[in-house]
């Protein structure tokens, strides 16, 4: 399988709207893709209770009000299926996506 995106990079928001604008549902749907992927961590993260937090590649947020998923793509380095598993997840249900060179901002505490 070819790699879905280039190394160049770094993050990929997945937004909470459809191509024609329309408001993804359900409501909960972020924080369900993050749940899922909560196991792909770096190599020695795995605190006293990492498995209650969010991976720190794929983590819920907001930009401009819309609920969204933002995706490191180191996330690839750990499995690559993993990556091609959310960025398809973005395409089957026809969400808007923004690809960026920047690395994502670390993660803010809970």
């Amino acid at each position: 399988m070819a790699d879905p995106i280039p190394n160049s990079i770094r993050q990929v928001v997945i937004l909470g709207k459809t191509q024609d604008g329309k408001t993804f549902r359900p409501s909960d749907w972020a924080e369900r893709l993050c749940g899922v992927m909560s196991p792909f961590r770096p190599k020695g993260g795995r605190g006293i209770q990492s498995h209650i937090g969010y991976s720190p590649y794929v983590r819920p947020s907001f930009q401009d009000g819309v609920k969204c998923v933002i995706v490191d793509t180191r996330l690839r380095d750990i499995e690559p299926m993993a990556l091609q598993f959310v960025l398809s997840f973005a395409a089957d249900n026809n969400l808007q996506t923004i690809s960026s060179a920047q690395p994502p901002a670390p993660a803010e505490p809970v």
